[in-house]
């Protein structure tokens, strides 16, 4: 028998989940809350296998502060989201709190009961669009962190006057103005641009300063 807590703020969608699951032979509802404040409370005192949680209740995102505060305190639980909101950025955020599935409301019945009997036996049925946008984000932490190693490893390896090449530029000066303020000739500064482009694998000095500020390294400088 799967465990179910519901939470969410609309009276008569909990009212009908409620019928729909516990018509089913292997689920119950073992309680329900009108907001995030309140399935905080209940998860507390109710044990149950899945929590299916909504995110706008008394606020915008209070499903998923809701999972916060549950996930910190029980680890174990799994968290559900079944919401209106689809957008990447939404789905990221959730599903950051560490949920195991993210349903968009609206879908077919079968659908809901579907992913809480996958979710309950270990195999959630993420929607390929939460894969993909799952997927997107974790390839690019995976190049953002490549980047920066690759960046940091190259940083170690700059001379003093290539270091301050580099701050000069971060604070968008030009190769006239470096010049004049390093007392060199313009021909200098141009030669050791070309070295540090080089050395960054860059084609342009704007690539490697907003490489830096990307990458949020800029104190390197």
């Amino acid at each position: 028998m799967i465990s179910i807590l519901i939470a969410d703020d609309f009276d008569l969608l909990r009212e009908d989940l409620k019928e729909l699951i516990n018509a089913q032979p292997d689920m119950r509802v073992v309680g329900e809350a009108a907001s995030g404040a309140a399935i905080v409370e209940l998860a507390r005192s109710v044990k149950s296998d899945i929590i299916l949680m909504d995110i706008e209740m008394e606020n915008m995102s209070a499903g998923v502060t809701a999972a916060e505060a549950i996930r910190d305190a029980d680890p174990g639980r799994m968290i559900l989201y079944l919401t209106a909101h689809d957008t990447e950025k939404m789905i990221l955020t959730a599903m950051g709190t560490g949920a195991v599935d993210y349903i968009v409301k609206g879908c077919l019945d079968e659908e809901v009961l579907a992913h809480i009997r996958a979710a309950a036996a270990g195999r959630p049925l993420l929607d390929a669009k939460v894969q993909n946008t799952v997927m997107q984000e974790y390839n690019r932490l995976r190049r953002s962190e490549r980047s920066l190693l690759f960046f940091i490893n190259n940083v170690s390896q700059l001379t003093a006057a290539e270091r301050e090449l580099v701050h000069l530029l971060l604070q968008g000066k030009k190769v006239k103005e470096i010049a004049a303020a390093r007392c060199v000739e313009v021909v200098t500064v141009k030669t050791q641009i070309k070295g540090l482009l080089h050395k960054f694998g860059c084609s342009r000095t704007k690539e490697i300063v907003e490489m830096i500020q990307q990458l949020g390294i800029t104190h390197l400088f």
